[in-house]
């Protein structure tokens, strides 16, 4: 449909479009490019009459490990807002698949991680192969999942994220799936096959009622807007020019546990 870099969007006869994230030796990492491709994607979905539903994966092993490491390291270096600016960029992106007048179907091939999760969230249906990871680890590196947050708490509620917000850790698909974030757990062998079902199961509905289902099944519960992702920025902002954020980054890139980690 459109040569994009990072990903690859294509629609098929039925009108099921497959939305690829294409970093593969990145383990489909978001990159600032991505993000703006992700978000010039989801307009062009959304203002084709041809496309009716969406399936969003990931290029080879990982379904998305998260933020990009060299775009971290910038963020290190910049100032503030520089890195409200970048946070921005993912909240818009999010925003913007979130609100798809279209069904989004989520395919996790593989791991996901931070802002993956925050993909994984924003879909209607959220596939996963029973092999795959999870995790929220942005408090392991001094910071907090802001920018995604709105969209996992949607999803699973606040006492799933006092949960896995607050320790960081890996969880595997069963429990992914206990908590929300996935829909149903399949082996990966069935994974494709059970997707496309799902998908087709949309062709049999009228568009404009699916779309108009969607807007008011999102209007019953958490308000995301402006105020709320400006709300986010502000509070990552404020997280990113502490001590803590500078240590756990800075050991992240340095291979080594930060000051806080029990030896």
């Amino acid at each position: 449909m459109e040569n994009f870099e990072t990903i690859d969007l294509n629609a098929d006869q039925n009108g099921i479009a497959y939305l690829t994230l294409d970093r593969e030796d990145k383990r489909n990492a978001l990159s600032a490019l991505m993000l703006t491709e992700l978000a010039a994607a989801a307009k062009k979905i959304d203002q084709s009459d041809d496309i009716r539903v969406v399936i969003l994966t990931g290029a080879g092993e990982t379904f998305c490990a998260g933020a990009d490491l060299a775009w971290m390291r910038e963020q290190m270096a910049a100032d503030v807002d520089t890195r409200a600016r970048e946070a921005t960029r993912l909240a818009e992106t999010l925003f913007a698949l979130n609100t798809l007048s279209k069904p989004l179907i989520g395919a996790l091939q593989g791991n996901a991680f931070g802002g993956g999760v925050g993909l994984a969230s924003v879909c209607d249906v959220v596939f996963g192969a029973s092999h795959i990871k999870m995790a929220l680890t942005e408090v392991k590196l001094g910071i907090i999942p802001a920018t995604i947050g709105p969209y996992v708490y949607a999803r699973i509620g606040e006492a799933e994220c006092r949960r896995l917000f607050l320790s960081g850790r890996t969880f595997e698909s069963d429990e992914a799936l206990n908590c929300g974030l996935l829909s149903r757990v399949t082996h990966s062998s069935e994974l494709w096959e059970e997707v496309e079902d799902e998908a087709y199961s949309f062709l049999s509905c009228a568009p404009g009622a699916v779309a108009a289902a969607k807007k008011l099944a999102r209007s019953f519960g958490v308000s995301i807007d402006q105020d709320t992702i400006a709300m986010t920025i502000a509070a990552l902002k404020e997280r990113w020019e502490t001590e803590e954020a500078a240590e756990g980054i800075s050991a992240f890139f340095e291979k080594r546990p930060p000051y806080w980690k029990l030896k």
